[in-house]
């Protein structure tokens, strides 16, 4: 049966290996969707470079190229995106 849509993981784990040492869930990613684009849900006072330097690491440990990291603390939830990209 063919299924049409998304593919949405919620809280997926990522593998961290560093120094011969392999953690099967170093990081986890809020939602990752057909195993292309990363969003990571915040909310606080304002995004900063801590937040966008998660994002990428989550990018290149998955190798994906594309993030959205999104704020929603903000009056306007329009200003609380932010796009992320790895390497395009």
């Amino acid at each position: 049966m063919e299924q049409h849509g998304l593919y949405i993981e919620v809280e997926r784990g990522l593998p961290l290996v560093y120094k011969e040492v392999e953690m099967e869930v170093g990081y986890r990613v809020d939602i990752f969707v057909n195993q292309k684009v990363i969003i990571e849900i915040k909310s606080v006072d304002a995004l900063n470079d801590i937040h966008l330097a998660q994002v990428l690491t989550y990018l290149k440990l998955s190798e994906s190229k594309l993030g959205l990291l999104i704020n929603f603390n903000t009056k306007l939830l329009k200003n609380g995106f932010r796009r992320v990209v790895n390497n395009l």
